[in-house]
């Protein structure tokens, strides 16, 4: 089926024909004529089948055949997600499927200065993709107008709750005009996404494609099992494979991201790191970098998990197995993408197989184990300090014995003062020694402040 029989304007068709894309993904067959004739829609979809254009160009179809309700060039669609990549990413999608068309699209999101943003929205947009939190930064601070609102998006709806977004997603909604068309997508449909749909949406329809908390089909999983202290050099290994050419490392904190990073890079591999931690201009760098080919390597906390879409991924590897099954699908959706086909690759250690049996109950099968070809743990050893800490390892030579300069320097007490034979010093009349003689005990007014 061609896009133009979905009933879009050939311009739109024609952009994304340009874009490489012939014909419709199911979730875009199913909810594109659902939401051009007005509906309310919730979409369910596992990652990595099209989301982002289901509701991308009904969008640019509603706003390139129907004028705006007011004079001005207001904000008349309005995307909300949850992270900086995501709405970056979208507002690439956008422009890429309106290119023939006259239509102003701006960004909001934090990590950058908000002075061009709110000359963008001054200016006027038709289009706005925002991050919740600058978002209100800005609605606050009075530079936000929905009087013209038309159309409102929740991209990633259960990334949002997980990240603990609710306040700020139900303020957003209630400042939205009443009469409205308001999607929702999400890659599970959750007992809160459920909740959350009866409160923005009204009579929604609900597209769901595929089952329930599977993963990709085109993924193929397996796992090593191996220890923590093997898993940086068993990476290595693995990288050595020239077919492992676009990999992307989870891990599961920022600072093991970091030492990761840094120890792929000592050994020659082209990486770079994506995590909150890294200004705005860092992380769309590395994005860029990475989708450019000329990073081979990028590790990431689950900052990346949740729609960041770069084509080509080999291969996803789980170097900090996660805790949540949720979190295993999004991650291993990174790759085999649009019909391509991607390996996930999992490190499962024994504090792991916990985590792994309830995964595998999750999605009702067994993922495989597998065992690498050619390694040895014991001819990494060279790495071993390195995998433990960055600090340079020290000389295996005995140090010299410190002289105790403590002992010598410090002040002696009374009772070392006192001669070996003699006297003591006179004692008042309760039997103790006199304390108020001597220099220490000299008058405070001479003392040095």
């Amino acid at each position: 089926m061609p896009f133009e029989a979905l009933g879009l304007d050939p311009k739109i068709a024609k952009a994304v024909r340009e874009a490489g894309y012939t014909e419709p993904t199911p979730i875009q067959t199913k909810a594109i004529p659902l939401v051009l004739r007005g509906h309310d829609v919730i979409g369910i979809a596992q990652t990595g089948t099209g989301k982002t254009a289901a509701f991308v160009l009904p969008i640019l179809q509603r706003l390139s055949t129907r004028g705006s309700a007011t004079n001005r060039r207001c904000m008349r669609a309005l995307v909300i997600a949850p992270t900086r990549e995501l709405v970056v990413q979208i507002e690439e999608n956008v422009r890429k499927y309106a290119r023939h068309l006259h239509l102003r699209i701006a960004t909001v999101y934090g990590g950058v200065g908000e002075r061009p943003q709110i000359q963008a929205l001054r200016a006027g947009t038709e289009i706005v993709i925002a991050t919740p939190g600058r978002l209100i930064d800005l609605m606050e601070q009075g530079h936000v107008d929905f009087s013209g609102l038309e159309v409102a998006v929740l991209d990633e709806a259960d990334r949002m709750l997980d990240m603990g977004f609710l306040p700020a997603m139900r303020r957003i909604v209630k400042a939205l005009p009443k009469q409205r068309q308001t999607m929702m997508f999400s890659a599970s449909l959750s007992k809160e996404i459920e909740t959350l749909t009866n409160e923005f949406l009204s009579n929604a329809e609900v597209v769901q494609i595929g089952r329930r908390a599977n993963p990709a089909e085109l993924v193929t999983q397996f796992v090593y099992e191996t220890t923590k202290e093997a898993k940086l050099a068993l990476l290595i290994h693995l990288l050595r494979d020239a077919t492992l050419d676009s990999v992307l490392v989870f891990s599961r904190t920022k600072h093991g991201a970091d030492k990761i990073a840094r120890r792929l890079s000592s050994s020659g591999i082209n990486t770079a790191t994506l995590h909150s931690n890294r200004s705005q201009s860092q992380r769309i760098a590395a994005l860029k970098a990475f989708k450019a080919g000329t990073v081979r390597v990028l590790v990431a906390t689950d900052i990346a998990a949740r729609g960041i879409d770069v084509e080509g991924i080999s291969h996803v590897v789980n170097y900090d197995f996660p805790p949540q099954p949720e979190d295993y699908v999004h991650r291993i959706g990174r790759t085999g993408r649009a019909k391509a086909v991607g390996d996930a690759i999992s490190f499962v250690t024994p504090d792991d197989r916990g985590n792994l049996r309830d995964l595998e109950r999750f999605i009702s099968r067994g993922i495989p184990r597998k065992v690498a070809e050619g390694f040895d743990a014991s001819a990494y050893k060279a790495l071993a300090p390195t995998m433990t800490s960055w600090r340079p390892s020290r000389p295996s030579a005995p140090r010299p014995q410190r002289p105790n300069t403590y002992a010598s320097s410090r002040p002696q007490s009374r009772k070392d003062a006192r001669p070996a034979h003699g006297p003591r010093p006179s004692a008042g009349g309760n039997g103790r020694a006199a304390v108020n003689s001597g220099p220490r005990f000299a008058d405070r007014t001479r003392r040095r402040p």
